[in-house]
Order: C-alpha cells, then structure tokens, then sequence
C-alpha cells in the first residue's frame, strides 16, 4: 500500500493541518474547524449535560444587590466576630457563559480596612456538583471548593474545599493544608447566610466566618 494513502499517516497529516492552522492563527481557522458543535450533549436519562439545568434555577435566589453584615471570628478576640455592616454586593448570571455562572462582587471593609472579594459559582452537570472560587484582598490564593456529587438542595448547599494557610491561623499553620466548607443557606427571595468553615489539622471544624445578605 502507499504510503501516503495509510490510515494512520492521513490522521497524523490532519493533525499537522490543524496543529499549523492553530499555531498561524493563534485560534481555529473557519476550514481547519469542526462543521459545529451540537447544540446540545444528552445523557442516556435525555438530559442536556451542556446548558443550564435546575441546579442552576437553585441559584436565582441570590442574583441581585445585597447589603450584607459579615462576622469574622479569624480577627475577633475572645470569641466574639469583628462584624462589618458595610458590605455590599453584586451578583449576576454571566449570560457569555451561557448563564452557567454566577459572579458575585462584594465590597467594603473588615476590620477597618477595605475588602473586596470576586467569586464564581456554577453546577458542573457532567461532575453532577457545584462548584464555587473567590479571589479577596485577603488571602493569597484562590479559595476553590468543589461539592460531592448529588448534593446541594433548593436551601442549602454545602461545598468542601482546602487551602494552604498563609498564616491567617497563626503562624504554626503557615504552609500547612486547612479543610474548609462553605455552606450557602437561602432563607428567602430576600435573605440568605453564607457560612465559611475551617477544620485545622487536629481540630474539629469551627465556624470562622458567616455573611447575612439582605436584598437592597
């Protein structure tokens, strides 16, 4: 057989194609592209694994501004919170994904000193979970969680994570892999808390800092 006609060079050419196509263009050039992708991946159940669902619908609640009052024990002394009242918040559907994620934009101080915080919340249908980030102008790194498969009500939704400790324990904990859970409880269309926990090495899981958000 000629070698140019094996099965095996013609997928090795194609990929070549493609590998320059995407290497002179920095992107898919329109004849290197797929014809299109279908609007719509279903599971054996008929359910579309691409577009939002009714996990998603769970987070309506929380679209909306929001004056809010967050409680830190981390800062507090004698377990008694450093409680800001001045926190506002944004949240919205990001409609250039489709409406899949939730941005949430919150500002205003803790402990005296100006906070901020961006967050990112979604339902990965595929993994069947949800899945929330925040970047503040705290901590150092990127606080992500990712919920067990299956779980997540219309009131609560729990989800797990970890994170290196910069020190924001104490500096016997810098460097050191701290256990966290968020808990999102929504009480109404105009109320809903935000619990954060840390579990240290050792220790059982504390309560280190809660939000209450109502709708301005």
């Amino acid at each position: 057989m000629p070698r140019e006609n094996h099965p095996v060079n013609k997928r090795w050419l194609a990929a070549g194609a493609l590998a320059v196509a995407v290497g002179l263009s920095g992107t898919l050039s329109a004849s290197a592209a797929p014809a299109q992708v279908p609007a719509a991946v279903r599971t054996a159940a008929g359910d579309d694994v691409l577009g939002p669902g009714p996990y998603h619908r769970s987070l309506d609640p929380l679209v909306g501004n929001w004056k809010a009052t967050k409680y830190n024990y981390v800062l507090g002394t004698g377990g008694e919170p450093v409680v800001s009242r001045d926190i506002r918040v944004k949240v919205r559907w990001i409609e250039k994904t489709g409406g899949r994620f939730l941005e949430e934009r919150t500002e205003g101080t803790l402990a005296g000193r100006p906070y901020y915080r961006i967050g990112i919340m979604g339902y990965s249908t595929i993994d069947r979970r949800y899945e929330w980030t925040t970047f503040d102008s705290v901590t150092p790194t990127a606080m992500t969680y990712r919920g067990l498969p299956g779980t997540g009500t219309a009131t609560e939704i729990s989800v797990p994570g970890e994170f290196t400790d910069p020190g924001i324990l104490g500096p016997e904990y810098t460097g050191r892999t701290i256990l966290m859970r968020t808990v999102f409880r929504i009480d109404s269309a105009d109320r809903h808390t935000v619990d954060l926990y840390f579990t240290p090495p050792g220790q059982r899981e504390r309560l280190v800092d809660r939000v209450v958000y109502r709708r301005s």
